[in-house]
């Protein structure tokens, strides 16, 4: 495959807006929680949320996704109201402060959530559940929204245990397809649905090597894709495995040259959104492959 393949012509729709993902998109992640595995209780206060999401902008991030409840392993739940409290008067402060041309996605499984950022400016729905708890997938369908369904077994604290493959790439394929099928069943439209093959969720340093390596295999859903590995175990795995000792052991912030060439190689296989903590970083190497794609076209 060349390197410089062109994006699957996709667009979804919110409120007035149309996301044109023929042409790659940096996510920028803001994470409002004070136990994120990389950033918590960095941004959780409204000031330096609002200050790092123009920060991100400015780099070059055409979606900011916005969580409130981290889900790295073993997290601790949070509970409903908390979430909204969290997470609702960043999303109010950001439509007063950015104005309503960036795109807010919410990272959050609770319909209550997502409802509540809706009603004061929200775009998009993530959900590493895939809308699996009571009444996400009908107050989808109701908002009439894009949602990414991202690819996991059982829950954080569970997820561990359940990463046992035959065939990683054909079973997260068609488990991915069963959640697409159920919620289009209960009303979602398809054409509003963006996968996310889950990488860090159920799965292994074997497991990561074979999707990424692979990743291009899910364009058979015929969907648009998102691709999140930014600064992930698996990353520090590689660097360890690398031999060489200055990169052996790594902090999380310290991953994004590597998370940086793996979006590279999911732009290479057709994600059109890739979702980083380091914007400047990632938007450099899409500014390259996207002039590079121009240029042989």
């Amino acid at each position: 495959m060349s390197l410089f393949q062109p994006l699957p012509n996709y667009q979804v729709f919110s409120r007035d807006k149309t996301l044109y993902l023929s042409q790659p998109h940096v996510m920028g992640i803001l994470n409002v929680t004070p136990d994120s595995f990389s950033d918590g209780g960095q941004f959780n206060a409204v000031d330096k949320a609002v200050a790092h999401c123009q920060q991100m902008i400015n780099e070059g991030a055409t979606i900011i996704d916005i969580g409130g409840e981290s889900t790295r392993p073993n997290a601790q739940t949070v509970a409903t109201d908390e979430e909204i409290q969290r997470v609702v008067p960043v999303v109010r402060a950001i439509r007063q402060h950015c104005g309503d041309s960036i795109w807010l996605s919410i990272d959050t499984s609770s319909p209550e959530v997502m409802q509540a950022a809706f009603n004061e400016g929200a775009d998009i729905w993530n959900d590493v559940r895939a809308l699996k708890r009571t009444g996400a997938a009908e107050l989808a369908a109701k908002l009439n929204i894009p949602v990414m369904l991202m690819h996991m077994r059982g829950e954080p604290t569970t997820m561990n245990n359940l990463a046992q493959y035959d065939n990683v790439i054909d079973e997260v394929r068609t488990e991915l397809l069963d959640c697409i099928n159920e919620v289009v069943s209960i009303g979602v439209k398809q054409s509003n649905i963006i996968i996310d093959p889950g990488f860090g969720f159920a799965k292994n340093y074997e497991h990561h090597c074979a999707l990424l390596s692979q990743l291009s295999s899910l364009q058979t859903l015929g969907l648009p894709m998102m691709f999140g590995i930014s600064r992930k175990r698996f990353l520090a795995e590689v660097l360890t495995k690398s031999g060489a000792e200055a990169v052996s052991t790594t902090q999380a912030v310290e991953r994004d040259s590597a998370g940086t060439a793996a979006g590279l190689f999911a732009l290479q296989q057709g994600a059109s959104i890739i979702r980083t903590h380091n914007v400047a970083m990632m938007q450099q190497a899409v500014a390259l492959w996207s002039q590079l794609l121009a240029y042989r076209c």
